[in-house]
């Protein structure tokens, strides 16, 4: 069972956790995601494609990202989300924290912070090593490829994120 901190709305923890996608936050209670962007030197983004069994938006394109761990900070989490998911290591990369938004959700028991990372590495393709089990395909896209994505309604978060792609 994977568990996950509950933060108040000042992004401190409480001190206490919940169980992953377990949706009993009180109003006032918070989770914490990331996403992190994996840009090449030359300006493209990293992007992968939600495998079609996920409950939740598949075929989807998106950056890697998934909730933080209890104990975990939020840089940890997405050097982890981002290895598992594309086999790449960012720890060495330059970059970091862009920023961080929040999301209330009154009475879904589904309100988190958002902190959105971006990291610049240059790897070759066969460097990418898909984690089958989350990720369909990948595709290097510049900037303005992962806006029209976004026009055609297949990119996650696009609107919450976009400031990563400038």
């Amino acid at each position: 069972m994977e568990l996950w901190d509950i933060y108040d709305r000042n992004k401190k923890p409480t001190g206490r956790t919940m169980e992953r996608n377990h949706w009993t936050l009180k109003d006032d209670e918070y989770h914490l995601t990331v996403l992190g962007a994996v840009c090449t030197p030359d300006g493209r983004y990293l992007i992968t494609r939600r495998v079609m069994t996920k409950a939740w938006a598949p075929g989807a394109w998106e950056v890697s990202g998934g909730g933080c761990r209890a104990g975990e900070t939020s840089e940890q989490a997405i050097r982890r989300e981002i290895l598992e998911e594309t086999g790449l290591d960012v720890k060495n990369a330059s970059g970091g924290l862009v920023f961080t938004y929040h999301r209330e959700n009154p009475g879904e028991g589904d309100n988190y912070f958002a902190d959105v990372y971006r990291y610049v590495c240059d790897f070759a393709p066969e460097d990418v090593k898909i984690q089958k089990e989350e990720v369909l395909d990948w595709k290097l896209a510049t900037a303005e490829e992962i806006e029209k994505i976004a026009k055609e309604g297949e990119f996650l978060h696009y609107d919450s994120i976009r400031r990563i792609f400038a």
